[in-house]
Order: C-alpha cells, then sequence, then structure tokens
C-alpha cells in the first residue's frame, strides 16, 4: 500500500506524521510545489524519528508530482486560505476559489499522470467545489473520489453534544450531512447518547446552540488561532476514512460524494452517510429525515448548486 499526501502545510504534516505512527502503509509521499524543499524537510523531520516508534514506513518528500507514482490512495490537502494581501486587502470568495481551482487543475493533472487509479479523498476547500473540479477533471468512477467534511462536522457535533451531558465522547454518535459550510445539517433525529435520543439530555434550546455552533466550529477555531485554520482534527477525520477504505472495514460514515438521484439530487457532491470499504464509497445510505430536515437538506443543497455553478463559470 502507497499513500500520497499533496500539500505540505500543517494538514499535510500531520497525515503523513499519522500514517507513519499509525503504518497505515508501506510507503508515503508528500508533494508539494512550493516554498524550498518543504515537503522533504517534512519527511526528514519523521523518518529520522520513525525508529524512536519502530515504524518501517518508507517516507519520502519532493516538489515534484513523480513522488506519487503508483499511489494507491491519495489525500489532497492543496489550496490557499483566505488571508489579507500586504496592502491590507482580502481576496474575494471568487478570486480564492479561482486561485484553488487553479491549483486543483495541476493537482488532477499529477494524479492522472502518475496514479490515476487511486481513490481519493480532498480535504481542500472550499470543499465541495474542489471535489467536483476534481471529478471534472479526472472522470473516475464516483466510489473513488469524495470529500472528507461530514466526518469532521460530526466529530465536532459530537464533542459539543457529549460535554453539555456530560458524558464520555464515546457514548455520543452523531450525524452531520449538506455541504461543508453554513448550511451544514446537524442530523438531530439520529443524535443519540448510550442509544438514547440525545433529547433525553439535553434541552431543545441548548441543542440549537449547539447546531449553530458545530455550524460555525471551523470559523471558531481560525478566530482563535488568529492565522490558519483547523489542522489536528480535518487530519484525524481524513484518516477514519482513510483506515476504512484500508482496512476494507465497511465502516458507515458521512462523506461528500456525487449523487445520482439518491434524496432527490442529481450531478452534486453532498454530504450523506456511505459505506467506505476497499472500493471506495461502496453504498450510499438514504436517511430517513424530518420534514424540518428535509428542508434544512434542500437549503443545503440549494448552496452547494451555487458553488457548482461557479465553478462552471469559472472554467468557461
Amino acid at each position: 500500500m502507497k499513500i500520497a499526501v499533496i500539500g505540505g502545510g500543517n494538514i499535510g504534516g500531520v497525515l503523513v506524521q499519522e500514517i507513519v505512527r499509525r503504518r497505515l502503509a508501506r510507503h508515503v509521499s508528500l508533494v508539494d510545489v512550493k516554498g524550498p524543499d518543504l515537503s522533504k524537510g517534512k519527511c526528514l523531520d519523521i523518518a529520522e524519528g520513525s525508529p524512536i516508534i519502530s515504524s518501517d514506513v518508507v517516507v519520502e518528500g519532493s516538489k515534484e508530482y513523480d513522488v506519487i507514482a503508483g499511489a494507491d490512495l491519495v489525500i489532497n490537502t492543496a489550496g490557499v486560505p483566505r488571508a489579507a494581501r500586504p496592502d491590507g486587502t482580502i481576496p474575494t470568495r471568487e478570486e480564492l476559489l479561482a486561485t484553488n481551482l487553479k491549483i486543483t487543475d495541476a493537482v488532477s493533472e499529477g494524479i492522472s499522470k502518475f496514479c490515476p487509479q487511486a481513490i481519493i479523498i480532498s480535504i481542500a476547500n472550499p470543499l465541495d467545489a474542489i471535489v467536483y473540479r476534481l471529478f471534472m477533471n479526472l472522470k473516475p468512477a464516483r466510489e473513488r473520489v469524495m470529500g472528507m467534511a461530514g466526518v469532521l462536522d460530526s466529530s465536532r457535533y459530537s464533542y459539543f453534544v457529549a460535554k453539555e451531558a456530560g458524558v464520555s465522547v464515546e457514548n455520543v454518535e452523531a450525524m452531520v450531512l449538506g455541504g461543508h459550510g453554513d448550511d451544514m445539517l446537524p442530523i438531530r433525529s439520529a443524535c443519540r447518547i448510550a442509544g438514547m435520543p440525545v433529547e433525553k439530555f439535553i434541552a431543545a434550546e441548548k441543542l440549537d446552540a449547539i447546531e449553530a455552533r458545530t455550524r460555525q466550529a471551523g470559523g471558531e477555531v481560525v478566530k482563535l488561532l488568529g492565522s490558519g485554520s483547523a489542522f489536528v482534527s480535518p487530519s484525524w477525520a481524513a484518516l477514519e476514512m482513510a483506515e476504512a477504505i484500508i482496512f476494507d472495514k465497511k465502516k458507515i460514515l458521512p462523506v461528500c460524494t456525487l449523487l445520482k438521484g439518491e434524496y432527490g439530487v442529481d450531478g452534486l457532491f453532498i454530504g450523506v452517510p456511505v459505506v467506505l470499504g476497499a472500493k471506495g464509497i461502496e453504498k450510499i445510505i438514504v436517511m430517513d429525515l424530518t420534514d424540518k430536515e428535509k428542508a434544512a437538506f434542500a437549503k443545503s443543497v440549494a448552496s452547494v448548486k451555487k458553488s457548482s455553478e461557479e465553478v462552471l463559470s469559472l472554467t468557461k
């Protein structure tokens, strides 16, 4: 098994570190085209520590895409954050999307040339738009390309519920669907604490606040950090998906996937529960939603559709 990580920022560094620590592959490669030799430096640092943790995983970094040749699984983190320019102005969302789509085109070219049969997990933001662009460029079977968002958002929802209820995070089961943005949808009707409805432990108004915080959780971390965004939790979330694939777990996880009629949606990448196994997305599960949840899901789908239309517009 060979795993390729694209993008040597904070998330890429944590991913390589964790892949080596967990021994998820015999070979892991990291590519980042920017900087002096960022990817080589991070990989050398990790490799030099591998004897301490008794890990024989081969670690290799490069500025060239040929380092990912033959990868079975690709985790894409490549993109630039929305940050102020030297003159103090901030790029518009459209400018940021245009930049990251160009980066995604380069990523697509590298994957197409060196590991066209790989399963792809994309973390780069804006999530829904980037995974849509990867699919447009590579045209793989839909089970082989997916976005990581729902696992992270569901983890955040679970954590907030556990803290409010005063129970272990291990007791909480939660699911967040839809797009990876302000219109994401925590599914209260599917949230359980030790198998019991969450409402048994937490009042409705408290759950409203938790769900609102879940939708804004990424921005909350950004504000606290002052620079950059969350990087450990997204990495762990992507690895939760990767392990389901590597070990053929047949695990049900919320994943950003291409819908072809499921949930009444056709041709958009939306976060829904799927069965993840050795072939990638092996089954899409259609949940029973309340009328209120159906309306919120439709609103989230509309937001994703708008982002996808922007991708098509910028392509033209």
